[in-house]
């Protein structure tokens, strides 16, 4: 039985999650919830699970919750401390990391001192502080799990194959709903266009990282540091279909690649279970069903995102936390409508120059630095 808190179990990660728990109840158990402002959905799933505790961590929402559950032995907080608190909880042994943004490094960097299995859904946590993060992972003696489907697949390639040479690991891409627009008609996308993925069903803020292409962007950090992988050593490749997942290159020139369909479902289960599998929670996959497949060159010079990214993070230092940071401030303003799709890399780049770029040393100097980024980009936008 793996006793598992869910952070940001309101979430399309979070939901998804529920679901996997709901076909396994002899296996898994919900000991703690946690959300950040949908108090609603999280009382019914308090109310379907039964965790021990649940925190919102809006803190206006916490009487709300109290009387959804006031019938209930469930422990009700609020908070940034309170959600941090849920991995604390007696008897979790798993946590399943699936805050979006910044937001979720601190509950992130708990759980690893804790010492519980950490599923991480959460690529901020290791854009930020990959080399802390990882660096306690090892200290702890604990395994860091990744949810992505793009590193749940690395991951699953790279099983069985430790003593042999990794030449290179090719992730791969949608392309985002505008992956045949042409260039000038960047400008002119609304939200509602953008919010509009062609294969998976994700939240706002990750939806849209995927138009601007970002997202793989924060993949590719992400991808450095959980397979040790040099910045060179990692390709995107565009795949429409999103039906491989990504694929795992050796020395010898072997390719060995994960498919399935694209449903967070699968990948969240084997984070769940692994070493182990269990009974598919998806329809087999089937090659014919699947039809054609068919790969692209990204178009770094039409989306400045995945290039700012690679170079955000070949310097390393605090250059990930800035542009992380920038972009979650960019991503909302654009969804606020106050700024334009093509100026959400405009804001992240000029944000990122006006850093110094110095070593990381803790995780206050990154939530500090994090904060600081937040107000350069404000005033950035406030500007345009």
């Amino acid at each position: 039985m793996k006793n598992i808190a869910l952070l940001g179990s309101t979430g399309s990660i979070g939901k998804n999650t529920l679901e996997v728990v709901r076909n396994n109840p002899d296996k898994l158990r919900i000991i703690s919830l946690t959300a950040g402002k949908n108090w609603k959905l999280l009382a019914e799933q308090a109310r379907e699970f039964k965790p021990k505790y649940v925190a919102i961590a809006d803190t206006k929402y916490e009487n709300e919750l109290k009387s959804a559950l006031a019938d209930t032995n469930t422990i009700v907080k609020s908070g940034e401390e309170a959600v941090i608190e849920a991995v604390t909880i007696n008897g979790v042994d798993t946590v399943l990391a699936a805050i979006v943004g910044a937001a979720g490094l601190n509950p992130a960097w708990e759980a690893i001192n804790q010492k519980h299995l950490i599923c991480l859904a959460n690529k901020e946590t290791l854009v930020v502080a990959g080399e802390l993060v990882m660096n306690a992972v090892k200290k702890n003696n604990i395994k860091l799990v990744p949810v992505d489907s793009e590193h749940s697949a690395i991951f699953q390639c790279l099983q069985g194959a430790s003593k042999t040479p990794l030449h290179r690991i090719i992730i791969t891409a949608s392309g985002g709903p505008f992956r045949t627009l042409p260039k000038d008609d960047l400008n002119k996308v609304t939200v509602e266009q953008a919010l509009k993925h062609p294969n998976w069903n994700m939240g706002g803020k990750i939806t849209i990282d995927s138009a601007t292409l970002m997202n793989k962007g924060l993949e590719v950090i992400e991808a450095h540091w959980l397979f040790d992988a040099t910045y060179e050593q990692i390709d995107i490749v565009v795949h429409p279909q999103s039906l491989i997942h990504s694929l795992v290159e050796f020395s010898d020139g072997s390719v060995i690649g994960q498919l399935g369909w694209p449903d967070m479902k699968l990948p969240i289960q084997y984070a769940l279970t692994w070493p182990e599998r269990w009974n598919p929670p998806l329809p087999k996959f089937d090659l014919i069903k699947a039809g054609t497949m068919s790969f692209f060159e990204p178009r770094y010079d039409d989306f400045p995102c995945l290039k700012i990214a690679f170079n955000a993070g070949k310097e390393g230092g605090i250059m990930p936390c800035v542009m992380n940071a920038a972009n979650e401030i960019a991503v909302r303003a654009f969804m606020q409508k106050k700024i334009g799709f093509m100026q959400i890399p405009e804001v992240i780049s000029n944000t990122i120059d006006s850093f110094k770029n110095e070593p990381i040393v803790s995780i206050d100097q990154l939530i500090t630095l994090d904060a600081e980024s937040r107000l350069k980009a404000e005033e950035l936008i406030d500007r345009l």
